[in-house]
């Protein structure tokens, strides 16, 4: 087997603080698997600026320049994480074996990146990234996060627990992914689906190497909303069952009325009737505005428009420089 072309891709947004010491970690870990021997020559660190409005593209460019290992993506503008990271995805897919994607944060543990690798030469086409301990979360963050992944479990939603974004994919899952066209894009939720060999690696989470963190708790809650309702209608249908409940209730008190009527005891207070407007009102709003988001994620989904769109591709750049290199040799 020879050796696979490995690209490491790190989507970024405002990461001035951090990428120097990002790019010379992963580029630590590209030197000792290729001493090992383990991946090609070829591997290299695909950083993708997700339309950012600090110096970080600046800081790509300038270092592709003095470090043979790294290259970059620049996206027109903000399209947010998950599109970034396919952006990346997709453009290294052509010229790679396997890619392994990771956050620029540094708080995934480089590490276990070769754990990643040897576990591809045995066969694995998908490898995931898995927190070993949520111990250094705050009890809200550690509750909110298991709280979500049981729940996703129960509404039909399979997704890796503790797992994020860090994970290897063999060219042949790659290509699988990239049959996904949907707009509205889960990779978590995605990947699972593909049903090629896969396998996890356990790590401990570090703390931010610099920065500030991109996904606040408004992101955290949006994010998982997002990835709810891309995946499953038990939402719809848990309004549908409260519908039937709420009717029966409905019900049950209008007999209760009427037989009140019947028998000539009619002076009854308001406030039982005010709780059921307003209750009744507030589920019904809930229920329009449940329905409307996913009405608005088949809105996105007929327009087909695209995903990102790449305004510099360092990468495909050299790649082809390279390959037309050796073809006049």
């Amino acid at each position: 087997m020879k050796k696979p072309v490995l690209t490491i891709v790190v989507p970024c947004y405002n990461e001035e603080e951090v990428f120097l010491e990002t790019a010379r970690q992963l580029t630590n870990v590209l030197e000792d698997l290729q001493s090992e021997h383990l991946i090609a020559a070829e591997s290299k660190l695909l950083f993708v600026d997700d339309g950012s409005q600090d110096r970080t593209w600046e800081l790509i460019v300038g270092e592709s320049e003095k470090n043979p290992f790294v290259t970059g993506v620049k996206l027109s503008r903000n399209f947010g994480h998950q599109r970034a990271l396919l952006a990346g995805l997709e453009a290294a897919k052509e010229y790679s074996d396997c890619v392994i994607s990771i956050d620029a944060d540094l708080q995934d543990d480089v590490s276990v990146i070769r754990e990643f690798i040897v576990k591809y030469w045995e066969g694995f086409d998908i490898v995931y990234g898995v927190r070993r301990s949520r111990e250094t979360d705050t009890f809200f963050k550690r509750a909110t996060a298991q709280g979500f992944y049981r729940f996703m479990r129960k509404i039909g939603i399979h997704l890796v627990y503790n797992h994020a974004d860090f994970r290897l994919m063999s060219k042949r899952a790659l290509d699988e992914l990239s049959r996904y066209g949907e707009a509205n894009v889960f990779l978590r939720g995605i990947v699972p689906l593909l049903g090629f060999r896969s396998t996890k690696v356990f790590y401990d989470r570090k703390e931010r190497f610099a920065g500030e963190s991109k996904y606040p708790l408004k992101k955290m809650l949006a994010f998982a909303f997002d990835g709810m309702t891309s995946f499953s209608v038990a939402p719809i249908r848990f309004i549908t069952l409260i519908g039937f409940l709420s009717f029966f209730l409905s019900s049950i008190a209008g007999a209760y009325a009427l037989i009140v009527k019947l028998l000539g005891r009619t002076e009854l207070g308001w406030t039982s009737i005010m709780i059921s407007i307003w209750l009744i009102g507030g589920l019904l709003l809930m229920s329009v505005g449940l329905i409307g988001e996913y009405i608005g994620k088949i809105y996105q989904e007929v327009k087909r428009r695209p995903r990102f769109a790449i305004e510099e591709n360092l990468y495909a750049l050299r790649m082809k420089t390279r390959q037309k290199e050796r073809v006049n040799v």
